[in-house]
């Protein structure tokens, strides 16, 4: 056991979340050390809108580290029709986890951006710098501009105050725990539950859109252990996007196609184009952490999917959806 004086005590926002649950799942399978305590919280346990409400939280569980995963989130469609709603809630639940965490004497936090907070016209592949360099993509930009906020905040901790406030930017982050709504989930979770209806029912598969739209997909597992990483180990207060390689993006169609063969469909696929793609693209340079950390490998594609099926179906009663 380490000294007292060194234990780290870490609070976890959004504990009950897709990433949240991941980290939870790869420090109980061995990842977590013995100086650590982990302490994983949901909305149930407070309203972090609330600023007094985030102040008790953090007087209760005196944390050493924050893990900053809370966030109003939804996918594209839901997003369109609640940009203020998606501004205002997240930038009160983060100014409020922030400033607690600064009045409590927090020695590091990490943060989730996302990487729908790149400005819309832009080059590529994206890199860690270009945050800040053009607006987001309108559909949206409440949303966006809430999480890029949260880089400005942890610059602006450490100026002042030299605070250790960071942030991660996962590309389109997928498995076990997931929403699996259709109309409010993201793209692949809401392709499983889709397939799942289809081969249930005996109908066709439709997907909204033209399945050209492309995305990096990250596993929750991998990102849990880039999280942990990045905790222990990532010292500067720039953000790092956490990614796999350019080369491993896939289309919408390829996505679903690998869904398709992971659940044994044997239906009819088709595209609704009248429903609105989004970005064609955000496709995200993984370098920087590349130079961290050459050697870390990713689950393969298919093989997350296929595990992520495979949890919807046999959680099927209790999944979010």
């Amino acid at each position: 056991m380490a000294e007292l004086g060194r234990q780290k005590r870490i609070l976890v926002t959004g504990g009950s979340g897709l990433v949240g649950k991941a980290i939870e799942k790869v420090v109980a399978d061995g990842t977590g050390r013995p100086d650590e305590e982990w302490i994983f919280l949901s909305s149930k346990d407070a309203d972090l809108t609330d600023t007094a409400q985030t102040k008790a939280l953090f007087e209760k569980h005196k944390p050493t580290h924050v893990i900053h995963l809370a966030a109003m989130v939804g996918g594209l469609f839901r997003n369109i029709k609640y940009n203020l709603d998606f501004w205002r809630r997240n930038v009160h639940i983060n100014d409020n986890v922030l400033h607690s965490a600064y009045e409590s004497g927090v020695q590091k936090v990490v943060s989730c951006l996302s990487t729908c907070i790149f400005p819309d016209k832009t080059t590529y592949p994206i890199d860690e710098t270009m945050i800040h360099s053009g607006p987001p993509h309108d559909s949206n930009f409440g949303y966006s501009y809430a999480k890029r906020m949260i880089d400005v905040q942890n610059r602006a901790y450490f100026a002042q105050y030299g605070c250790r406030f960071t942030a991660v930017i996962p590309t389109n982050v997928f498995g076990p725990h997931d929403n699996f709504n259709i109309e409010d989930g993201h793209v692949l979770p809401g392709l499983i539950h889709k397939v799942y209806l289809a081969k249930k029912n005996g109908t066709p598969l439709t997907i909204w859109g033209t399945g050209k739209p492309r995305r990096q997909f990250i596993y929750s597992l991998d990102l849990a252990r880039l999280f942990l990483w990045v905790l222990r180990e990532y010292d500067e207060v720039e953000p790092i996007i956490l990614s796999v390689g350019e080369e491993d993006e896939v289309s919408i169609r390829e996505a679903a196609e690998c869904v398709v063969g992971a659940m044994n469909f044997k239906g009819e696929l088709r595209f609704d184009t009248t429903k609105s793609d989004g970005q064609f693209k955000k496709t995200a340079s993984n370098s920087k952490l590349r130079k961290y950390l050459p050697d870390f490998q990713f689950t393969p594609f298919h093989q997350a999917v296929k595990e992520t099926c495979d949890w919807f179906c046999a959680n099927y009663d209790s999944a979010r959806k």
